[in-house]
């Protein structure tokens, strides 16, 4: 992914989570992929599949039983 993908993904992840804080991060000797961190918090991988010339993300965020304990002022 380019800087201009990152940061188009980033933007997008930044309106639909309304959280200025989320940044997408290129990973280091992957160009099919990206990191995503809240703040400095990772929290996913961002995976470019692109099929029959038509692109589109992936999203994969692990949940740790443990992070469920924890109040989110029960959005």
């Amino acid at each position: 992914m380019n800087l201009s993908e990152l940061s188009r993904l980033q933007n997008f992840l930044r309106k639909r989570f309304n959280d200025k804080d989320l940044n997408v991060r290129p990973r280091t000797n992957k160009d099919d992929s990206a990191e995503v961190y809240s703040g400095e918090e990772f929290i996913g991988v961002l995976f470019r599949d692109e099929d029959e010339g038509e692109i589109s993300y992936d999203f994969n965020m692990a949940i740790l039983d443990i992070d469920l304990e924890e109040d989110f002022g029960n959005a």
